[in-house]
């Protein structure tokens, strides 16, 4: 099965929440398992990953900001802190499935 990771980086912008949802919904569809990664690049790199499913999302239209939150980590901009969230996109233990992600969906906005 593919799986797909969805992450929010930057400044929020509206709209966010309703292209996370689209995202999430039409990658089940699809036959894909989802998982949001919260707090952006910080997240990934913490194991802050998490799935995701219909029922997740389906209020969140009308919130502001991004549900999956954002941080700032600037060691992600160097290729050490990359590799770490790479590593643990790759060998993340979660409730005893091991993550194999294929695809990161990166929304960010330069704030």
């Amino acid at each position: 099965m593919k799986r797909i990771a969805v992450l929010t980086s930057g400044g929020d912008a509206p709209g966010m929440n309703a292209a996370i949802r689209a995202v999430v919904r039409k990658a089940i569809s699809e036959g894909m398992e989802v998982y949001g990664i919260y707090d952006g690049y910080a997240g990934m790199v913490a194991g802050e990953i998490y799935p995701l499913d219909a029922a997740s999302v389906g209020d969140i239209i009308s919130r502001g900001g991004t549900f999956l939150h954002s941080a700032r980590y600037p060691e992600f901009a160097q290729l050490e802190g990359q590799l770490k969230g790479i590593e643990q996109l790759k060998n993340m233990v979660l409730k005893e499935l091991w993550l194999s992600v294929e695809t990161v969906l990166i929304m960010a906005l330069c704030d």
